[in-house]
């Protein structure tokens, strides 16, 4: 009976660990570009790059994000290579920032234009934190439907966004959010 169960309990599934994105070490500034609003006439002006300290790599993204003259936004974005699974919850990260808020930008097959995507807002501190943002929590922009699936996204961006504002924001990682 013991053999049984112990069998039983070896084929039962565990709980997933996330699937990393990135963890930002290892050429990440080969696979992570920064996009700024000024590519349709924008003024916001930043950069990235990849810092450490206390034993931990992450990207950085910094500038001064501008509304003016249509724009408002800086961004790092990363195409897909491999698809999210299509049991993933959201998207998780570790981050810290200035206290702004800054969002995630998803764009699935669907989006044929630049402005189609959907967004997910998170607010920083100073102190690193890992954060969860469910499906449920991003907005379909640009005229996109409501509902995509994780298998569908092709890009992800990690953006300061839509106010006037200084971006002073480190990320660890990035990861799909397993199912509990």
């Amino acid at each position: 009976m013991k053999m049984i169960l112990t069998l039983l309990l070896l084929a039962a599934p565990a709980v997933a660990d996330p699937m990393l994105i990135d963890d930002f070490s290892d050429g990440a500034e080969t696979r992570w570009h920064y996009v700024s609003d000024r590519v349709m006439g924008g003024i916001s002006d930043g950069g990235a790059s990849i810092g450490a300290s206390d034993g931990v790599t992450y990207a950085q993204l910094r500038g001064m994000v501008s509304t003016a003259n249509n724009g408002g936004f800086i961004q790092l974005r990363q195409d897909l290579d491999t698809r999210l699974p299509a049991e993933a919850i959201g998207i998780t990260l570790r981050a810290r920032g200035n206290g702004a808020t800054y969002y995630i930008h998803i764009r699935p097959d669907a989006a044929r234009r630049p402005w189609q995507f959907y967004q997910a807002a998170f607010e920083t501190s100073t102190d690193w934190q890992e954060i969860i943002l469910p499906w449920s929590a991003f907005k379909p922009q640009g005229g996109l439907d409501a509902a995509f699936a994780p298998s569908d996204l092709r890009s992800i961006g990690i953006v300061a966004y839509g106010a006037d504002y200084e971006a002073s924001l480190d990320v660890d990682w990035i990861a799909a959010a397993p199912h509990p």
